[in-house]
């Protein structure tokens, strides 16, 4: 699936961009990810809110090999296919994924910001002048 498809299928979503990264594609709304293009097929960002909706679908989660030949499962789930074909169908999706990619930026950033616990400092026990 090429750039041009791709903003086609996300049109009613609004305007989305698109980078090259490993084999596949990236695909950007206001420089946030929310959906991967491999082997001709999209996936949407997941996560712990809009997983069982996806399941429920019947959707697959993208997953590759390593060359070690682990096996690496990511949090984008495919694309039912009947929303290539509708656009509304789509734009709801590309929404449902963007919220849980804003979600997942703000849990990361929570969690930056958190603060380790202080150190404990010991207190130094004056000793008796002689």
């Amino acid at each position: 699936m090429d750039a041009e498809a791709i903003r086609e299928t996300f049109q009613a979503f609004g305007p989305v961009g698109t980078r090259r990264m490993f084999g596949g594609q990236g695909v950007y709304r206001d420089g946030l990810m929310f959906a991967l293009e491999s082997g001709g097929e999209l996936y949407l960002k997941v996560d712990d809110e809009s997983l069982g909706f996806f399941r429920d679908l019947g959707s697959r989660p993208f997953g590759y090999r390593t060359k070690d030949g682990r096996t690496v499962v990511m949090s984008y789930w495919l694309m039912p296919e009947s929303a290539l074909d509708d656009p509304d169908e789509a734009a709801r999706l590309a929404r449902m994924a963007f919220e849980a990619a804003l979600r997942t930026k703000a849990a990361a950033a929570k969690r930056a910001k958190k603060p380790s616990s202080p150190a404990r400092t010991s207190k130094k026990r004056s000793e008796p002048a002689l």
